[in-house]
């Protein structure tokens, strides 16, 4: 055995030690890390080494001063972002992935990379009911994927409007209208800002209490127009109607901001909601929220594969021409990892029916704590129809904010505090496989705690 591979195989068999001993504690752990282990962190900040050393000292080194200043996210009791845990299996395909150190440019650079991706769009079209012929592009997460999206959006208008975008720029280029609904997501409107189409331009719709978009207001829209819609607000987890969204479209494309709430359609349970969805042009969904993938896993899918790949293309002198459009002429990223590996080992350890289950267990504890909130004397503001709880506490002002940092303190539970249609509410988004009945528990008792400490 060479040294190279036996330093790596010691190496690679450190790190899942460590990694198995800090998953080993963090389903009983602070959610939220001391303020020691925090104040532990300043022990970074020395001089990059003159010479190299030990591999494994520097994985010590990282474990005993990182893995204490983490969040534990990927245990049951964390609720702050719409995000969940890692599940085994994609887990295990990260670090599998990363041995095998892909750039998933093409069929030559990773045929693995490009296969993958080709099953798992076959699967994500079919378990989401989305046209089968539509793109499936994998990125770092919603955020480009909404870019992607909106870039094909963007081509496909111009194009209708005589103009080139890739060759002409925007620079004098015919205007491109755009309706949003008034709770549009920031990460959309950051992908519309990239794209060069300003926020003030957008066309803004009123929503209804539990903020979904009203077509009755929306203006009419035209070919020229890109309309905004989304499936899981993110706080009430309420979906816009885009069936009737796409009924009144009069040619416009309409793009949905599913990072979450698009899984909601794996399931009999939930599917009803999200009416229409497939007469869209383009969606967008995260791997890394609900389907509980590793961060840095997005995708972006569309109805109208020319499209995207003219936004996306980049050909150079030696890139293959012709045949299928290699993963990189359909994503903004010319360097691609494998990150496609852990979305396949995801739904293939779940398989349809854990896929289901996953989802509706996360509605499940959703409906619980919000029960339990009622019962503390909360108000929930939020029609409970995902896994978002919004809950305010009547008659008080000051309270949110001071709440939620106290829990987090105390390391039992994490979540945030919100505005939510004007009131001052605490947001819960429930979303991980391994969130249990007895992690309810726990957080509902640290809620009463807190606010007998605070409120009295």
């Amino acid at each position: 055995m060479s040294n190279t591979l036996k330093q790596s195989r010691e190496t690679l068999s450190l790190s899942s030690d460590l990694a198995n001993a800090y998953l080993e504690t963090i389903y009983d752990r602070n959610v939220a890390p001391t303020e020691i282990a925090v104040a532990g962190l300043d022990d970074f900040d020395r001089p990059m080494p003159t010479s190299a050393g030990d591999p494994n000292e520097t994985l010590r080194l990282l474990d005993r001063l990182g893995s204490p200043a983490t969040t534990a996210t990927t245990g049951g009791r964390f609720f702050g972002l719409v995000v969940g845990g890692t599940l085994p299996a994609s887990l295990g395909a990260r670090m599998l992935a990363s041995a095998w150190d892909q750039v998933v440019f093409n069929n030559a650079t990773s045929p693995i990379g490009v296969k993958l991706e080709q099953v798992v769009a076959k699967w994500v079209l079919d378990i989401l009911s989305l046209p089968d012929k539509s793109s499936v592009g994998f990125v770092t997460g919603a955020t480009m994927a909404n870019f992607t999206c909106l870039a094909g959006a963007r081509h496909t208008i111009l194009e209708r409007n005589g103009w080139d975008v890739q060759k002409q720029g925007l620079w004098g280029a015919p205007c491109i209208r755009i309706i949003a609904g008034a709770q549009s997501h920031v990460t959309v409107l950051k992908a519309l800002t990239l794209l060069g189409i300003g926020t003030e331009a957008i066309e803004w719709v009123p929503c209804d209490s539990q903020g979904r978009l009203d077509v009755a207001q929306m203006p009419k829209p035209d070919d020229s127009t890109i309309i905004l819609a989304q499936v899981g607000n993110v706080n009430s987890g309420a979906s816009d109607p885009i069936a009737d969204i796409v009924a009144n479209s009069n040619g416009a494309w309409v793009h949905v901001d599913g990072a979450f709430g698009l899984w909601a359609a794996a399931s009999t349970s939930t599917s009803e909601q999200l009416e229409g969805y497939d007469g869209a042009d383009s969606w967008v969904v995260d791997g890394h929220k609900w389907l509980n993938t590793p961060y840095e896993c997005g995708l972006a899918i569309c109805k109208h594969p020319t499209a995207v790949h003219e936004a996306m293309a980049t050909q150079a002198p030696y890139l293959k021409v012709g045949g299928k459009a290699a993963p990189k002429d359909m994503v903004p990223e010319f360097s691609r990892s494998a990150r496609v590996v852990e979305v396949w080992a995801a739904l293939h350890s779940l398989g349809r029916e854990g896929l289901q289950e996953l989802i509706d267990r996360c509605c499940r504890h959703a409906r619980t704590l919000a029960d339990g909130l009622r019962d503390q004397g909360f108000e929930v503001l939020n029609d409970v129809v995902l896994n978002q709880v919004v809950a305010t506490l009547p008659n008080s002002a000051g309270w949110s904010a001071k709440l939620a940092a106290h829990v987090q303190k105390s390391g039992k539970a994490w979540f945030g505090p919100t505005n939510w249609q004007g009131r001052e509410a605490i947001r819960f988004s429930v979303s991980s496989w391994a969130t249990s009945d007895r992690d309810i528990k726990q957080t509902l008792d640290a809620i009463s705690e807190a606010r007998l400490s605070l409120i009295g």
